[in-house]
């Protein structure tokens, strides 16, 4: 049985508030902070630092047919230097394509939203995403509308 030994993919115990005052631009750094407000409403979970740069959100425990599992974050993101990146429930572009419609320009990539700015996206969008997200990873949401 293969289990996700990826130090990016463990919790670390580092300190979110020092990581948050190390991003560099302010604008992303701002942003950044309150993104991590809004998954932490979404989640009523703490923020967590995996690895060396993704905060996350909450733990679930997955399991693929072929043996592979591990942990992960409920809700997560990064703020890297050209984007926000938000990492969310695998396929949500074909599950959610009506919130996407809804929420701005971004960019997508497999299970990872890319936003440049948090306040050119729409906060009721970006917020449905995280809790359906969230939802099917609890295993509340099977559905796709």
């Amino acid at each position: 049985m293969a289990t996700n030994k990826s130090p990016a993919m463990r919790p670390t115990g580092a300190s979110v508030a020092g990581f948050l005052d190390r991003v560099p631009d302010e604008r992303r750094r701002e942003d950044a902070r309150r993104l991590c407000a809004m998954m932490q409403e979404i989640t009523g979970e703490p923020p967590v630092m995996w690895g060396p740069s993704i905060i996350g959100f909450g733990s679930y425990h997955y399991r693929y047919a072929t043996g592979h599992e591990g942990d992960s974050p409920l809700a997560s993101f990064a703020p890297r230097r050209q984007h926000l990146v938000i990492y969310l429930v695998g396929g949500f572009e074909d599950r959610y394509p009506s919130v996407l419609a809804r929420l701005g320009p971004h960019q997508t990539g497999k299970g990872c939203l890319y936003l440049k700015h948090l306040d050119d996206v729409g906060h009721d969008a970006l917020r449905e995403l995280i809790d359906r997200s969230v939802r099917v990873r609890k295993g509340i949401d099977r559905t796709s509308a």
